[in-house]
């Protein structure tokens, strides 16, 4: 998968597509009508350059998901923690915990999800 650099808006946008597919880009158009102002041409531009970024598929007017909302978000996360933390996901952790205390359920549910992930 590549890397998806979305601005606000292109990421609301994404999350009609996301939340509605499969849509028909007229039904798109009109629900970023109704949520945005905008015109019909400006979200099939917007919607031109996220198939392009290889994010949507628009064949025959039906627009469908390549990269689901789950994968953008772990996708954008990995970036986030390599551009910020040097790729370590314990200097995440600890910048994202801050001076909090986990409760022992969220230390048993962290501990769990390590163990799962733990390379052999």
């Amino acid at each position: 998968m590549g890397t998806y650099q979305l601005g606000e808006m292109e990421t609301r946008f994404a999350e009609i597509i996301w939340e509605n597919e499969p849509m028909t880009s007229m039904e798109l158009a009109q629900r970023a009508e109704k949520a945005f102002g905008w015109k019909k041409s400006t979200s099939y531009t917007v919607l031109k350059r996220l198939c392009e970024k290889g994010l949507f598929k628009n064949d025959k007017t039906i627009v469908t998901a390549l990269v689901s909302r789950e994968e953008y978000n772990a996708n954008r996360s990995e970036q986030f923690v390599e551009e910020t933390f040097e790729g370590s996901l314990p200097a995440f952790l600890a910048a994202f915990l801050g001076k909090r205390k986990l409760t022992p359920e969220q230390a048993e549910e962290l501990h769990r999800m390590v163990e799962e992930y733990r390379e052999e």
